[in-house]
C-alpha cells in the first residue's frame, strides 16, 4: 500500500508576548550573558547545532516521504517480483513484459504464464483510454499470479532495479503510445513513449548481466504510402504517413543500432490491426460496437474515389502465437559488459492475417452478432495519417518462426462480441447496461 507522510507544523504560527524591560536592566542582563569570549563561543556552537539538527530533520522527512510514497521498491516488492518471474517448467524463460496491462500485453503475459514461464509486467496505466480497463486487465493477471509493476519505461532507476532483482532472459516490449489520429493532438507523447522510452529500455538491456533477448512491437504503419501489395518486409518503409508510424520506424532504426553496437538480440514484429477480447476502446471495431448498442451513429470512412477502406484484421490469439514463437526462437544476446563479442541476431517480421476485409463488411458482421442495425455516416477519409488499406505478406514469419494465423474475422468478432456483452453487462432485453459486474476480484461499474 502506498503510504503518505504528512509533515506537521514545527513552529507556532504566531509568536508569544514579550515583556519589555527598562533599557538599563536589559543592558545589565546582556552583559552578564555575554561577558566572556568563551560564553559567546558556546552560544555560537549551540546555534550551529540547532540549525544543523533542523536541516537534518527536514532532510530525513523529505527522504522518508520519497521512500514511503514510491510505488516500487522494498523487500516485499522484490519478493513479489522474484515469485512472478520464477519459471514453473523445465527450461522455462523469465520475461519482462512492458505494457503488460495493455491489450496485447495482457494476452501475451497470460499465454507465457499458462505454459509455465516466469512473467513480470510493467505498465504506467496512462489515461490515453479508460484506465479502469487496464486495472481490470491487471486484476486478471494478478488472479493468475502475474505481478504487474506500476511504473514507466522512461524510469531508468526502476528498470535498473528490475534487472538487478531478476536476471530476465527475455524482454517482450509492448509499451507504446498507440493510435494514429491522437498524434495530431499530443505529438509529444509519441516521442516520449515510442522513442525516448525505447532508448531507456534498451540502455537497461545493454547494461544487464546477462543481456536479455528483446522482442518488441513495431507496426504495419511503417509501410506508410507503400503501394506494393501485400506488404513485405523487404518493401520501402521510408515514407510514413503519420507521426505514430514515424516513431515506429525510428524504433526499428534505433534497435538496429543497439544490435550492431552492443550485441542485443532483437526481433521486431509489425502488427497488422489487432482485435479481440480485452481490446483497445479507441479501435474502430470497439467503438462501432459501443455506438451500435447505444443507438448512436458510426462514422465509416471511404477514399476520395468512393472505394472502401480495408484492413488486414488479425485476431489476438494469432498475434500471441507469433509473439511467443519470436521469443522461443530468439537467440541469446552476444554482449557482455556493454561490449559485443560477436554479431547478434536481428529480425523483423510481419504478423497479419493475410485476408484484408473492408470496413463496411466488418460493420455487417457486427450487426449480425449484435442483432442491431447500425446507423452509418459515410465520410471521406480525412488527412489524419490513416492509410487506405493494409495487407500482410507473412511468408517470412511462416518460414522462420512457424507463424500461421487460423482465426478469420467472422470467428474473431463473434468472440469479441461475446466478451464485450459480458464485460460491460449489456442486456439486449432492456437495451441498457446492466450495472456492475465482477472481473476476478475487481468490481467494475
Amino acid at each position: 500500500m502506498m503510504m503518505r507522510v504528512i509533515e506537521d507544523e514545527l513552529f507556532p504560527s504566531t509568536p508569544g508576548k514579550v515583556k519589555i524591560e527598562r533599557a538599563h536592566a536589559a543592558s545589565r542582563q546582556f552583559h552578564r550573558c555575554f561577558a566572556s569570549t568563551s560564553t559567546l563561543f558556546l552560544w555560537a556552537l549551540l546555534l550551529i547545532a540547532l540549525t544543523a539538527s533542523y536541516l537534518s530533520f527536514h532532510s530525513f522527512v523529505d527522504t522518508s516521504s520519497r521512500y514511503f510514497t514510491a510505488s516500487w521498491g522494498g523487500l516485499h516488492w522484490e519478493r513479489q517480483i522474484r515469485a512472478s518471474a520464477a519459471a514453473r517448467r523445465e527450461n522455462g524463460i523469465a520475461v519482462l513484459v512492458t505494457g503488460a496491462a495493455g491489450f496485447v500485453g495482457t494476452h501475451v503475459s497470460l499465454a507465457l504464464h499458462r505454459r509455465g514461464d516466469g512473467v513480470v509486467g510493467l505498465d504506467n496505466f496512462n489515461a490515453y483510454y479508460d484506465p479502469s480497463l487496464k486495472k481490470a486487465r491487471k486484476a486478471l493477471l494478478a488472479g493468475h499470479g502475474v505481478f504487474v509493476v506500476d511504473g514507466d519505461i522512461n524510469d531508468a532507476r526502476l528498470l535498473a532495479k528490475l534487472f538487478d532483482t531478476v536476471p530476465f532472459t527475455h524482454v517482450m516490449h509492448l509499451a507504446a503510445q498507440a493510435g494514429v489520429r491522437y498524434a495530431i493532438e499530443n505529438p509529444a507523447s509519441y516521442v516520449h513513449s515510442n522513442v525516448a522510452g525505447l532508448v531507456t529500455l534498451l540502455e537497461a538491456c545493454k547494461s544487464a548481466d546477462p543481456q536479455p533477448a528483446v522482442v518488441w512491437a513495431s507496426s504495419s504503419s511503417v509501410y506508410g504510402l507503400n503501394d506494393n501489395v501485400p506488404f513485405s518486409e523487404s518493401d520501402r518503409t521510408d515514407r510514413p504517413a503519420s507521426l505514430y508510424a514515424a516513431t515506429k520506424k525510428a524504433g526499428e532504426e534505433i534497435t538496429h543500432i543497439y544490435n550492431h553496437i552492443y550485441g542485443l538480440s532483437i526481433t521486431g514484429l509489425r502488427f497488422f490491426t489487432v482485435y479481440g477480447p480485452w481490446g483497445r476502446p479507441d479501435m474502430a471495431y470497439f467503438s462501432f460496437t459501443r455506438n451500435i448498442l447505444q443507438g448512436k451513429p458510426i462514422t465509416v470512412y471511404r477514399r476520395r474515389d468512393g472505394t472502401d477502406l480495408a484492413r488486414d484484421f488479425t485476431y489476438i490469439d494469432d498475434i500471441v502465437k507469433g509473439c511467443v514463437a519470436a521469443l522461443d526462437t530468439a537467440e541469446a544476446s552476444t554482449g557482455t559488459g556493454r561490449q559485443k563479442r560477436k554479431p547478434a541476431q536481428y529480425r523483423i517480421y510481419n504478423l497479419g492475417n493475410t485476408s484484408p476485409v473492408t470496413v463496411p463488411a466488418l460493420v455487417r458482421i457486427l450487426e449480425r452478432y449484435l442483432k442491431v442495425k447500425a446507423r452509418k455516416n459515410m465520410v471521406e477519409m480525412p488527412g489524419n495519417g490513416d492509410v487506405p488499406f493494409t495487407h500482410a505478406n507473412i511468408s517470412l514469419a511462416r518460414a522462420e518462426i512457424g507463424y500461421k494465423p487460423t482465426t478469420n474475422l467472422e470467428t474473431g468478432l463473434k468472440k469479441f462480441v461475446k466478451w464485450y456483452l459480458s464485460y460491460y453487462g449489456y442486456s439486449r432485453k432492456v437495451g441498457v447496461f446492466a450495472g456492475t459486474l465482477l472481473v476476478g476480484s475487481c468490481r467494475l461499474g
